[in-house]
């Protein structure tokens, strides 16, 4: 069976729908870690990065939603030059769709249902993982500190090895008390509402990635025309935009913009300070999407070009490794090796329970050399010093 990974026509291709899926990930990512850079030198960032799933959850309402409002896209695929159609219009014969009308966009509930699978969903999916990340945590932990369950710092209660290492703790009733009247408590609540999506979370993630993964499957076989199951529950289809579609699209927005300044009513100076606000604050929304990716680029360059330095600097001069010394030589006054490597320099016959004198290398009967050098306290062919304690035994392989 033939099929296609390219696109074919106003379809998007397998590795466009791919990027846009991930571009979200990987700006979440470099944003958590510009954070976390910053709030080293500024601490009073740590109380954003405290929150920071809610903070880009935020900052994607905010661009999904002026990217829907303005392009019928999502942020990621208005850089690629994609938008959302409705399926019914999709549905429709070519030529019907070339007649549909221009003002066939996405209506609002399309596009509350894209902000919920683009902005809830993840925001959701990241706070069912933190849940099980944490649940994990005090699993591994409890099994480290062993002999009783483990409370929710990870810590093991009861009878167990911790009273005996750590001694008495004069506040463990105390301790116990409150966690008592904590459950009682919205903060109980919250531990077990916790608990329960720690649980949930294997279940629900397989079953995601599953059907996750089952459409795009039938998307690059060309089976549907969802790329996902979020986009079918939104009842739209990504397609490439053509040129006369972005120019109608900016043309709207452009008439969105000036029916809202028409509808500005006072003095001529408070319409004049209205003006020029939300012309800022447009033109923000407009360069933010363009600036948060060159800001990420320029910031991963930067990463890249420090941590590369700090290695280089950090990382050891590996030498190349010494030659090997010279085989030593026999003496004047020792044994002389016979040509045979296999017979023992000793009894000349051939070697059995190969044994080695640890000073020279040369290898004999272990009988032999052991007798020599129990008599003579030396090697028999460097005539070099050597005890009993020198000779090492050899292991060969049948």
């Amino acid at each position: 069976m033939l099929f296609q990974v390219g696109g074919d026509g106003s379809r998007p291709t397998f590795f466009e729908m791919s990027a846009t899926e991930h571009l979200p990930l990987s700006l979440r990512t470099a944003m958590q870690y510009s954070l976390a850079v910053l709030a080293q030198r500024q601490p009073a960032l740590h109380k954003v990065l405290d929150h920071a799933d809610e903070a880009f959850a935020v900052l994607m309402l905010a661009l999904e939603y002026h990217s829907l409002r303005t392009q019928d896209a999502s942020f990621a695929e208005a850089l690629y030059g994609l938008r959302r159609t409705p399926a019914r219009v999709q549905a429709l014969p070519p030529g019907q769709q070339r007649n549909a009308p221009p003002s066939s966009g996405l209506g609002r509930k399309q596009r509350l249902l894209s902000l919920l699978f683009l902005v809830g969903l993840p925001y959701l999916r990241t706070k069912f993982r933190a849940a099980y990340s944490a649940d994990r945590r005090g699993t591994l932990q409890s099994g480290i500190w062993q002999g009783g369950e483990a409370d929710a710092n990870g810590f093991a209660n009861g009878d167990g090895s911790t009273d005996a290492l750590l001694g008495e703790d004069p506040f463990d009733s105390e301790i116990e008390a409150s966690e008592t009247a904590t459950l009682e408590t919205w903060q109980g609540w919250r531990v077990r509402l916790g608990k329960a999506m720690a649980r949930a979370y294997p279940l629900i993630h397989t079953s995601v990635e599953g059907l996750c993964f089952g459409y795009q499957l039938m998307y690059l076989l060309d089976v549907t025309r969802y790329y996902s199951p979020m986009l079918r529950g939104a009842g739209v289809v990504v397609r490439r935009s053509t040129g006369q579609e972005l120019l109608a699209a900016a043309k709207r927005s452009e008439e969105l913009r000036r029916g809202e300044f028409g509808r500005l009513r006072g003095p001529a100076v408070l319409q004049w300070l209205q003006r020029f606000v939300f012309r800022t604050g447009y033109t923000f929304l407009d360069s933010l999407r363009n600036g948060l990716i060159v800001s990420v680029f320029l910031f991963k360059m930067l990463e890249w070009w420090y941590t590369s330095a700090e290695q280089r600097v950090n990382t050891p001069t590996i030498l190349p490794p010494p030659p090997a010394p010279p085989a030593p030589k026999a003496a004047e006054g020792g044994i002389s090796l016979p040509r045979d490597k296999h017979l023992c320099p000793l009894c000349q016959r051939p070697r059995t329970n190969p044994a080695m004198a640890a000073f020279s290398g040369f290898v004999f009967c272990y009988p032999c050399i052991f007798q020599y050098v129990n008599q003579y306290e030396r090697c028999p062919v460097t005539l070099m010093p050597m005890e009993v304690d020198n000779i090492r035994r050899l292991y060969l392989s049948a």
